[in-house]
């Protein structure tokens, strides 16, 4: 079987404020020999924001990436649930308005550039189970995260609408992350927030609101024992962690919850280090967590 490749596109979050997602998806990549092609002169998504401003603007953003892609015959991997939802938006946009592809075709033509429908464009989640596969994921591992709890927070854009994110072709995407926290070593723990909206769309409008939806979902995966939770969206990763310490003040909730971005709970399991993965760059501290590392990890 050939080495899976792909054009690589890391989003704005991993490339600013977040770049720990950033350098432990290439870590872990480089250790499953995943080969990354990085489209560095690629523009961002526009998480939704731009297509309400500008919706042809953002399609053309969009259709300019994926023209990069194509150009080296490769599919696309991105690691942001939100520029998952946004690209799968656009890929179905454009393949059933014909005219309005010419159209933005037309906007990409100054850079020689031309986009195609029928581009592969995949969530680093989706590609560890479905290309990747679990098996060998589970074959990769080195430190069994034994006895430890993860909860899985999913995000939006990663799950809805089902029908434009490949629900009928694959219905257990809205299990991967369970999946995987299984097939290295540990326990999944279900809860109701784990599907639901992380606050994050509505925090410069409604921070009370934002904050309550981010302790809510903390608070309960807390409750029921999960010892860290887990996301594919770097934006979730904001609120989650980030936006912590204020969400416990506004619920008046006693919660200290790591976040990890999912590359990260991949790279422990691989035997990486923490500090390989900036397991110290974090808001809310992952001491507690990595001291719960099986025995002989080192830490």
């Amino acid at each position: 079987m050939s080495a899976l490749k792909y054009a690589f596109w890391p989003g704005c979050v991993s490339k600013g404020v977040a770049p720990e997602l950033y350098v432990s998806t290439n870590r872990v990549a480089q250790v499953l020999g995943i080969e990354l092609v990085e489209l560095d002169q690629a523009a961002c998504t526009g998480a939704g924001v731009v297509q309400e401003q500008n919706p042809e603007l953002a399609d053309a953003l969009n259709a300019r990436t994926f023209a990069m892609a194509q150009q080296l015959g490769l599919p696309l991997m991105n690691i942001c649930s939100t520029c998952q939802g946004i690209e799968s938006m656009v890929q179905d946009k454009l393949a059933k308005n014909p005219e309005y592809l010419e159209k933005v075709n037309g906007v990409l033509a100054d850079e020689g550039l031309r986009y195609t429908p029928g581009l592969v464009v995949k969530n680093f989640l989706w590609v560890l189970v479905e290309d990747f596969g679990l098996d060998k994921l589970k074959a990769a591992v080195k430190r069994p995260l034994t006895g430890m709890r993860f909860g899985p927070f999913y995000g939006c854009y990663i799950l809805r609408p089902s029908e434009i994110l490949g629900k009928s072709e694959h219905p257990a995407r809205d299990k991967y992350i369970e999946m995987i926290i299984e097939a290295i070593g540990a326990t999944p723990v279900t809860y109701s927030g784990q599907k639901k909206c992380c606050g994050f769309p509505i925090l410069t409008v409604n921070r009370e609101n934002s904050l309550q939806q981010t302790g809510n979902h903390i608070h309960e995966a807390q409750d029921l024992g999960a010892d860290a939770l887990v996301s594919p969206c770097p934006l979730c990763h904001l609120n989650l962690d980030a936006q912590q310490p204020a969400a416990k003040a506004v619920t008046k909730y006693d919660i200290e919850m790591p976040i990890l971005h999912l590359p990260q709970l991949i790279g422990l399991a691989l035997g990486l280090e923490p500090k390989e993965m900036r397991l110290d760059h974090h808001v809310v501290s992952t001491k507690k967590l990595l001291d719960k590392l099986p025995q002989g990890a080192a830490v």
